[in-house]
């Protein structure tokens, strides 16, 4: 029997053919107990069988027919029985919100980076959560995806999309982390971005963070430079917008020189664990952190 979807906790590294190389590597990190928010894959093999009974199948002349593959994509109705089980397992999460995002089958290894190539949703409540994995089907035919595929001599391959259905957090800060310092390329130490909300601000090249490097084999903390964040992405009633960031806290460091170590630590776990330099998105709900992607760097 085919299945069509699958828990974090079913999914290792070897799961990048039918999760994609995001869903992979978030059940690979759950199941060695890195804290990962709940959730699950919607398959590869469901956008397959999506496909197949819409009829919006197109091998030859992909960029030809992009704009008519995501119309198809977008308008035809969902599987009555996929579209249940979807449903059943976004109750299971108990979250009133999740993230939805695309999980190419070429992505997130070395050579084939897919960061920020296809779409991702936040606070996608229960219903919209069918159209947000429509989206990031149709998200694998747009002319920014077709490109990137030619660009990186990909065209020919097989590519599909598998989605990524997460409880959301909530973010108070949230940032990345380089486990080998970006510019100087030393292994010794690390890097970690922070800033207040949600990521996206820091994405989008819209804020200074914070930095703070980290010798890894002491967790000393080398040096701490406090960005002044004037604005930020966050949650309001209605949608994700832009907000000017408290004056008193424009200045102040993000995170704890605690929480700096507390997160180096983990990070320094999953570095270990891959046996490579990480490029890890993570995020502070609370005094919980959370890590919610994790991919090789393919710049050094």
């Amino acid at each position: 029997m085919v299945k069509f979807l699958k828990n974090f906790k079913e999914l290792t590294n070897k799961d990048t053919a039918t999760a994609g190389g995001k869903g992979a590597s978030l059940g690979e990190m759950t199941n060695v107990k890195i804290p990962v928010p709940p959730g699950f894959v919607v398959l590869v093999s469901a956008f397959n069988k999506f496909m197949q009974e819409t009829d919006a199948i197109c091998e030859e002349n992909v960029e030809e027919q992009s704009e008519i593959m995501r119309d198809i994509i977008l308008t035809k109705e969902f599987p009555k029985d996929l579209a249940k089980e979807i449903l059943k397992d976004f109750d299971k999460l108990g979250s009133k919100y999740v993230a939805v995002r695309s999980s190419a089958t070429a992505e997130d290894s070395k050579l084939d980076a897919w960061a920020g190539q296809l779409d991702s949703f936040l606070y996608v409540d229960k219903k919209g959560l069918l159209k947000a994995v429509q989206k990031c089907w149709a998200s694998l035919y747009t002319p920014r995806a077709l490109f990137y595929r030619v660009e990186r001599n990909i065209q020919h391959k097989q590519v599909s999309v598998a989605v990524v259905v997460q409880k959301m957090v909530n973010s108070d800060v949230s940032g990345v982390c380089f486990t080998v310092h970006p510019v100087t390329k030393d292994k010794k130490q690390m890097i970690i971005e922070a800033c207040w909300g949600l990521g996206e601000a820091l994405v989008q090249g819209t804020i200074t963070p914070d930095s703070y490097v980290i010798e890894k084999s002491t967790l000393n903390i080398v040096d701490i430079n406090i960005g002044n964040q004037e604005k930020m992405i966050v949650k309001s009633k209605l949608e994700i917008e832009e907000k000017p960031v408290p004056v008193k806290m424009r200045e102040k460091q993000k995170l704890t020189e605690k929480q700096i170590i507390e997160l180096s630590k983990i990070c320094i776990n999953i570095e270990k664990h891959y046996g490579d330099p990480r490029d890890i998105e993570w995020a502070l709900e609370g005094k919980k952190l959370f890590i919610v992607q994790s991919r090789p760097i393919t710049t050094l």
